[in-house]
């Protein structure tokens, strides 16, 4: 019973244990909020491990398998990111959508991290042309973790937000340039990429990418170089590999009428075409012909490349058998082999037997020449050499034609973005010369991480003054002597044991490199391998090399009867790869001491990889860290242990380290002052106040300090009494340090940074979004630079933008002003400019209608003469005579002269008033009467009206005789006056007669009187 209870009780500690540990476990590394933590730097550090190192990097383990478990891919790793291979389609992660978001983005680092992110940051870099204004992006990782994929995506990212011009042609020129880059990428991955123990469309060839910007920030353009293709894939591949990926296309994708060309018939057995029952993704030969359309390769050379292609599969059939004989040639097992090889290369079928199984030898000073037969292995080796030479020579000839459909001319262009998708750390149970050269150049790409970031930024800190806790980072340098140092290194010798004219042996090599080298801590021993190999200790891991075939790899021979035979082929392709050029010279090595030195393959190889360097080092690098989550290729599927190598392998542990304790950000203090000096401009904050500024915001002055006793506190006192003198040195201007006196321009470029520095604490509490208790923004002035942090930039540049605002603002309203005040004295000079014409124009109507009325009173005044005087030569003699007949009444006595002359008048005008009377317009009604009476000389009635009575013409008194009477109604045709007035009368009295009716009625008045 007691033991029952014990052991229960044993039972429960241990369960209540267990729980205890799972909770602490899950307080201290948070594992539940993990999947949301954008940065690995802001990962919790302590665990339950003791050692820090192993308790940072299971945090990280474990956050990344928090955020690959919830199909979160992309994580920022300080200056890094990093970038989990999903092994699965997720098409909304990349699509065109997500790339305007983040392009568009105000600050793309606040989005989740993506490659787009990275993008859009070179992007942006590139515009604001701060140097060094050309910016790359370092694709590194393992074969099989993504890197292609990473490349391609970017590239399509800067396709899409890089072309955007605002014409329709240069719109339509930018569409076409987009499709051929992006058109690159199926061709070359064709022609360079094939499947692996790991990875099924493994890069075996390094590519640099340049995408060319023109002034507005626009792709106008690219540019490819390639580093090292591994050509020997043509020819030797593992049983568990394959070959390129466009010998399967062209033997799964061709037509019926392109297999009867090609010689290409359904289940033909190839020698150099292992596992072709596999079908994989890339195998579509319609999208690499459409692709290779776009790059404006015509279907007629399209089809004799992949003849070309077919020729060598056939090529790759042939095989030799032992004569026994030296003297005789090995005899072929297979003459249709050589004869459809023949066929489809185009390459006479005699020579091509004779130049595979015998070999010129050209010796002494006349340079006789001897034929030897070659052995079988002999006869293989020139068999693959010759394939070998025609799929590099095509592979360099696709480059260049892809260059020239999208390479900008140099004057176009001004900036561009580099992408370096290069092949990723291999380590097989079989390596040779190509994965020593792949390991070599990944090598060189961690010391430029290193040196760029780790190195760099710790020895920066130490020469800037900066208190620093040193981090144990992984340096390379010591493998790099080993593999490439002097004067003896592991390429050194073999590249002597190629200039050594003697048959290498692979013992004898790793002899002499373990002999010569046993002193390098990179250099393993492994006493127990049944063949000749030596072991690296690289950054990744160690990796065995077997030295068999190594030196004949690294002399990579071409005899140059296999080049004659080329250049005798009647195919169009063959001729532009192998021109028939007769001032060639002899590629043969010469005897004696003009022996010239081998250009190896290391060699090559090593000179375009420090080219390489040198454009990564004249740019801004960004690094893209492509992790494999397992060997498998298994989605949802992490594997803790291979990823922690790998994150290990690339230094991410101690990017990490460095970047949570370290300013990422460093600026020069010219820069600095030349970018912020707007600043200044910004109220400081009171005296009073500066106490709690200092120690709200953690400023280090460092050297900038009189003293290095001096702390915080004393520098802003000292600085106080300046400040409220008036003497401070805001006003002071870079330009007033004088020549040759670097510490008087010290001395400005400090009293300018500390009155900038001392905005923070007003910038920071006037952001809204800062809480009360947040930490404050870290900043430390070296001697010669400011560090600082993101948060301290995102504030700054908040600032800036504020003051730049308000400078707008400022400019805006003068312009407006200036505008309003131009607007007005132009409207005033308008408005006198019209009063003087409208004056002017006046002055010269009414001088007009002066002139129109003083034409119209004389001709008015000259009628009337006229017309009276007519009327009064017709009428004379007939009042003379009336006037003699007339009895005398009394009522007739003479009138006295003013009534003379009146009535004298009326009679004169009488027509007129006949006129009148009988004109259809002009007078009517009462008026009328009363002109027809006064010219008729009627009797008038009674007072209130007027009436006509009949009499005879000798009782009418008035009309003696009529010259004649008027027929019908009479018109007037005037024209219209040129008055503005003259065609309105005013209206007359109802009771009222004007003009000659007014007249007529006085000589009325008259005759009654």
């Amino acid at each position: 019973m007691l033991q029952q209870v014990n052991g229960h009780s044993s039972g429960s500690d241990a369960q209540g244990r267990e729980s205890l540990r799972e909770d602490l476990q899950e307080f201290l590394g948070g594992e539940v909020p993990l999947h949301q933590l954008d940065d690995l730097t802001k990962v919790n550090p302590v665990t339950l491990e003791t050692e820090s190192a192993k308790g940072t990097s299971a945090s990280v383990l474990r956050c990344l398998q928090a955020r690959y478990t919830a199909d979160t891919f992309y994580t920022n790793a300080g200056c890094t990111l990093v970038a989990l291979n999903p092994f699965k389609p997720v098409p909304q992660l990349y699509s065109p959508e997500l790339m305007r978001e983040y392009h568009a983005a105000p600050q793309p680092q606040k989005l989740k991290p993506h490659i787009f992110t990275v993008g859009e940051q070179t992007y942006r870099n590139v515009r604001s042309l701060i140097e060094p204004v050309n910016q790359s992006i370092v694709v590194s990782g393992e074969s099989g973790a993504g890197k292609t994929w990473t490349s391609r995506c970017l590239m399509k990212f800067y396709a899409v937000v890089a072309a955007s011009p605002t014409s329709w042609e240069s719109h339509k020129i930018a569409e076409r340039i987009e499709q051929r880059i992006l058109n690159s990428n199926p061709v070359m991955e064709a022609f360079g990429n094939a499947c692996t123990l790991r990875n099924n469309n493994s890069s075996r060839f390094g590519k640099f990418i340049q995408l060319q910007l023109n002034r507005d920030h626009q792709m106008t353009g690219a540019a490819i170089q390639t580093y090292l293709l591994e050509k020997t894939r043509v020819a030797c591949q593992d049983s568990t590999e394959r070959n390129f990926h466009i010998f399967y296309q062209i033997c799964k994708g061709a037509s019926a009428d392109e297999r009867l060309q090609w010689h290409l018939p359904e289940g033909a057995a190839f020698s150099w075409l292992p596992n072709p029952e596999r079908t994989l993704e890339e195998d579509c030969f319609e999208v690499t012909r459409e692709a290779m359309l776009h790059l404006g390769i015509d279907a007629p050379t399209q089809n004799n490349i992949f003849q070309a292609l077919a020729g060598l599969l056939h090529l790759g059939n042939i095989r030799f058998a032992d004569s026994g004989d030296e003297a005789q040639p090995c005899r072929p097992m297979d003459d249709g082999a050589v004869r459809t090889s023949a066929l489809l290369l185009r390459l006479p079928e005699d020579p091509l037997l004779e130049t595979l199984r015998i070999r010129t030898i050209r010796a002494g000073r006349q340079q006789q020449v001897f034929r030897k037969p070659c052995s079988q292995a002999e006869c293989d080796t020139r068999r693959d050499c010759l394939a070998k030479l025609v799929y590099a020579r095509l592979f360099d000839w696709l480059v260049s034609v892809i260059n020239s459909s999208v390479c900008a001319d140099p004057a176009s262009w001004t900036t561009f973005i580099g992408l370096l998708d290069v092949y990723g750390f291999e380590s097989f149970p079989h390596n040779s010369l190509e994965q020593l050269c792949i390991n070599y150049a990944n090598e060189k790409l961690q010391q430029h991480f290193v040196a760029h970031y780790l190195r760099a930024q710790q020895e920066e800190y130490a020469v800037e003054g900066l208190e620093w806790s040193f981090v144990n980072y992984q340096d390379n340098q010591t493998c790099l002597d080993l593999i490439e140092g002097s004067p003896i290194s592991i390429c050194s010798l073999i590249n002597e044991e190629c200039r050594l004219n003697r048959p290498s042996s692979a013992a004898q090599l790793q002899t002499r490199i373990e002999s010569a080298l046993a002193g390098s801590p990179c250099l393993g021993h492994n006493k127990l391998s049944p063949e000749p190999s030596f072991i690296v200790l690289h950054y990744a891991g160690s990796v065995r090399y077997h030295t068999a075939g190594l030196v004949e790899k690294n002399k990579d021979p071409i005899p140059p009867e296999l080049t004659r035979l080329l250049q005798q082929s009647q195919d169009p392709l063959l001729k532009v790869l192998f021109p028939a050029d007769p001032e060639e010279k002899s590629q043969e090595e010469p005897s004696g001491q003009s022996r010239a030195p081998v250009l190896t393959v290391v060699s090559k190889f090593k000179a375009s990889l420090e080219q390489l360097l040198q454009v990564l080092q004249a740019t801004t690098p960004h690094y893209i860290r492509c992790i494999k989550p397992n060997s498998q290729g298994r989605a949802q599927a992490l594997h803790r242990e291979e990823v922690l190598n790998q994150l290990e392998a690339c230094g991410l542990v101690e990017t990490i380290h460095i970047s949570a304790a370290g300013f990422p950000i460093r600026v020069s203090h010219r820069t600095f002052v030349e970018r912020y000096a707007s600043l200044r401009r910004l109220h400081p904050p009171p005296w009073a106040l500066v106490d709690f500024a200092v120690s709200r915001l953690r400023i280090s002055f460092g050297s900038l300090c009189p003293q290095r006793g001096t702390g915080q506190l004393e520098v802003v006192r000292a600085l106080r009494p300046q400040k409220c003198r008036g003497q401070s040195t805001i006003g002071t201007s870079l330009s007033s340090a004088p020549e040759g006196s670097p510490h008087a321009e010290q001395a400005t470029l400090r009293a300018l940074l500390q009155d900038i520095l001392h905005t923070l604490p007003a910038l920071e509490a006037a952001t809204p979004a800062a809480p009360a208790g947040a930490t404050p923004a870290p900043v430390h002035c070296g001697r010669t630079k400011v560090f600082m942090t993101d948060a301290t930039l995102e504030l700054l540049e908040r600032g800036r933008a504020q003051v730049l605002e308000q400078c707008a603002r400022c400019i805006q309203a003068g312009w407006r002003r200036h505008r309003r005040r131009e607007q007005e004295r132009r409207r005033r000079a308008a408005v006198c400019i019209q009063a003087a014409i409208r004056s002017w124009l006046t002055r010269k109507h009414i001088q007009r209608l002066h002139a129109a009325a003083t034409v119209i009173k004389r001709a008015w005044r000259r009628w009337g003469i006229r017309m009276a005087f007519l009327a009064s030569k017709e009428l004379d003699g007939v009042e003379e005579k009336h006037s003699s007949q007339a009895p005398r009444s009394p009522s007739s006595f003479p009138p006295p002269l003013a009534q003379t002359k009146l009535l004298r008048a009326v009679t004169h005008l009488w027509p007129l008033g006949l006129v009148l009377a009988n004109a259809a317009v002009g007078v009517h009604g009462f008026p009328r009467k009363l002109v027809v009476f006064a010219c008729l000389q009627l009797p008038v009635g009674s007072p209130s009206g007027y009436t006509v009575q009949a009499q005879t013409a000798q009782e009418q008194a008035g009309i003696m005789s009529i010259r004649a009477l008027p027929q019908g109604s009479i018109k007037f045709h005037c024209r219209k006056s040129p008055l503005r007035y003259a065609d309105i009368c005013p209206e007359p009295l109802p009771n009222s007669a004007t003009g000659f009716n007014q007249i007529l009625l006085e000589r009325h008045r008259l005759g009654h009187v």
